[in-house]
């Protein structure tokens, strides 16, 4: 039977501490939950797993799970099965995505000094890669991307050295013997003009399309990395590598704000670890597999010669400098790059 009788004011207020207490015990975890709390990590990237800027996430996570147990989730998507290359930053800035690797031409969209890293030969080498971004001209770029991309740059890594490869036999030595070769480039004008600079004719082609383009004879020739090359089978219809390497290629693992800031001094300072840990990995196995790739190269039966890169160098940048591009360099940063040993 319920009692008539109302609760005195001692017993209301017992009453509503104990209610409270109760609520609160079912609404708001305990310690020992809020500890298991892991951060999400979800990385998008186009690499194909064979690729060693794929493999090299695995690094990372193998990482940070021994050096953070439980304090991260991660969540590798090869492929560009998350995100479609280049709409990484957008995903990033609307807390979709933590992390990512970004390329010099996703940076030079809001960043145009930025395009400097798309010029032909301003990056000499993969060393000279990484003296110039893990030094004061990298720490000062690094800080304008956070500022205007809302993303931290935790590591730069190398991409590969961007070679010439022709269909059939030429003899290449200053661009002035590229005048009338038609050489594929990626479509934007950024990629354009730098297939103008090298003194061929640039001639625009998707990527899918370039092997029965070099068959066929649509086009004279095409450049990339010689792993990309070798995977893409592009040595089976040309007869001849020209070592321009006319572009060091870098792309940067970069990570949100939004969750960088998030995390306590310690998590950033593992996360960086394992982040360069990774880049390490790609960059040591890729040059490595550069250097053996000559050698394969000829054994399929092209010629690889070395043409006069001081030539190549002198004219394109100077190509470069009378450009729209070199406008919106800071005035002293290619001296500086120049200049970095």
């Amino acid at each position: 039977m319920t009692s008539l009788i109302a609760p005195s004011p001692i017993q209301a207020t017992l009453r509503r501490r104990t209610w409270f207490s109760v609520a609160t015990a079912l609404l708001v975890p305990t310690g020992q939950t809020w500890a298991q709390t892991r951060q999400l990590l979800r990385i998008s990237t186009p690499a194909v797993p064979d690729d060693w800027h794929a493999r090299m996430w695995t690094v990372m996570k193998e990482q940070l799970e021994q050096t953070a147990p439980g304090q991260f989730e991660v969540q590798i998507s090869l492929n560009a099965a998350l995100f479609k290359q280049g709409a990484e930053p957008v995903a990033m800035a609307r807390g979709n995505l933590e992390m990512t690797t970004l390329s010099a031409f996703d940076i030079a969209k809001l960043l145009p000094e930025f395009s400097i890293f798309t010029a032909g030969y301003v990056i000499r080498d993969p060393a000279h890669l990484m003296k110039v971004f893990n030094g004061p001209i990298g720490a000062e770029l690094f800080q304008r991307v956070s500022e205007k991309m809302d993303i931290t740059v935790l590591a730069p890594l190398y991409y590969g050295t961007r070679q010439l490869n022709l269909r059939e036999p030429r003899k290449v030595n200053t661009p002035a013997d590229l005048k009338g070769v038609k050489l594929r480039m990626p479509g934007s004008r950024e990629w354009l003009f730098l297939g103008q600079a090298l003194g061929a004719t640039p001639t625009p082609l998707a990527f899918g399309e370039v092997y029965l383009g070099l068959r066929t004879g649509t086009i004279d020739a095409q450049d990339n990395p010689l792993p990309t090359l070798k995977s893409a089978k592009f040595y089976e219809v040309t007869k001849q590598i020209t070592l321009t390497g006319h572009l060091v290629d870098v792309l940067f693992i970069g990570v949100s704000n939004k969750l960088w800031n998030s995390l306590s001094p310690d998590q950033k300072s593992k996360l960086k670890s394992a982040a360069q840990s990774a880049a390490n990995y790609n960059n040591e196995n890729r040059i490595t597999d550069e250097k053996q790739l000559v050698d394969y190269f000829r054994s399929q039966g092209l010629s690889v010669t070395t043409p006069d890169l001081d030539a190549f160098r002198k004219t394109v940048q100077a190509v470069y400098l009378q450009s729209d591009y070199a406008k919106v360099w800071p005035k002293d940063l290619l001296e500086r790059i120049n200049a970095t040993r």
